[in-house]
């Protein structure tokens, strides 16, 4: 072999390596997840009130919880990084399916946000259901039929669906194998198809015919005054855990004054529409990124007191965590703080 063939034949496989080992650290997907802290992000911004009071020296803000679907470079990085949790997969769920059921998250915990909100400042208030929609694929009893994650189900055999109960209805006298007509909106678009309908658990116990998907039910939070009604902006964020920050945030725009007195609050947990606040996953990063961003003032759900008060004295956080059980344990800490001196 010529000196040149042989150096060429090296040099080729110097290339082939170096991108096999590229695409294993870098591209080659793996079973596991990476959490790490997330943001503390200023809520303000993301709210608006026709009538509201915008006034507000200090800030409430979200916190979220990074979540990184793992490389194997990201993996061996992650084993030395004190504030990062490498969990695995859910093996039965997409990213699609991931992502569509933290928007619906986020959009049930806005609106009992602004529920709890109108409650608590003696607003009015309707719910009105506006769509149905396909939160993911039954992996039991699998679908017949072309549907994706985040599908909006508009019409079943030229019947208008808007809620849950709207569904059963139309497919309450089938049976498994029937075909129905669906008109589906999907990315904008209408879409028309037929699916054959499945045999799916019954609320009783028994069995009936179903489309083989979990849905979910969009509602909106109408004001008697149309002049108070929230304004949310879209963004990025998923999950139900900013409910209570969100609801801090709507009843300061809502009533006169400024309830973050001139402070940095973050906190989370959820919210129900009578104020009552649930636990909630990953607090240990929440602190990190509130104390990041200088919170002075963190909210945390009752339940998540320990974890969060471990994570604080570990880092050496001179936030003051004030554990809450519901809307009220907030706002009357805040009404007792002091204006803060500037």
């Amino acid at each position: 072999m010529r000196p040149s063939r042989a150096k060429a034949i090296k040099s080729g496989l110097y290339v082939l390596t170096i991108a096999v080992i590229v695409y294993v650290v870098v591209y080659m997907s793996t079973p596991y997840m990476i959490n790490q802290p997330g943001t503390a992000e200023e809520i303000q911004p993301m709210v608006s009130i026709k009538s509201g009071d915008a006034e507000e020296k200090g800030t409430f803000m979200l916190t979220t919880v990074s979540v990184s679907y793992a490389n194997v470079w990201m993996l061996a990085t992650a084993r030395f990084n004190k504030h990062a949790e490498i969990v695995r997969k859910e093996p039965d769920r997409n990213d699609e399916e991931y992502e569509t059921q933290q928007r619906y998250y986020m959009s049930s915990s806005q609106s009992n946000a602004i529920m709890a909100a109108y409650h608590k400042a003696g607003v009015k208030y309707d719910v009105v259901s506006e769509y149905v929609f396909i939160v993911g694929l039954s992996k039991e009893n699998p679908p017949k039929g072309d549907f994706h994650s985040g599908d909006i189900i508009r019409e079943v055999n030229g019947q208008q669906v808007k809620r849950f109960e709207d569904l059963g209805l139309l497919l309450k006298d089938d049976k498994p194998g029937d075909r129905v007509n669906l008109r589906l909106e999907r990315g904008g678009k209408t879409i028309d198809l037929q699916a054959e309908l499945v045999e799916i658990p019954a609320a009783d116990g028994g069995r009936k015919a179903g489309l083989g998907v979990t849905v979910g039910e969009l509602r909106k939070v109408q004001a008697a005054d149309p002049t108070k009604e929230v304004q949310f902006a879209d963004t990025r964020i998923g999950g139900p855990s900013a409910g209570l920050m969100f609801t801090l945030e709507i009843y300061n725009q809502l009533t006169p004054g400024d309830l973050s007195k001139g402070y940095r609050v973050a906190g989370t947990g959820t919210i129900a529409e009578d104020g009552t606040v649930g636990a909630i996953g990953g607090v240990q990063f929440k602190i990190v990124a509130s104390d990041r961003e200088k919170a002075e003032i963190f909210f945390v759900p009752e339940a998540n007191y320990k974890d969060a008060k471990a994570k604080a004295e570990e880092i050496g956080s001179k936030m003051k965590l004030v554990p809450v059980k519901k809307l009220d344990d907030a706002l009357n800490y805040l009404a007792s703080l002091e204006p803060k001196a500037t």
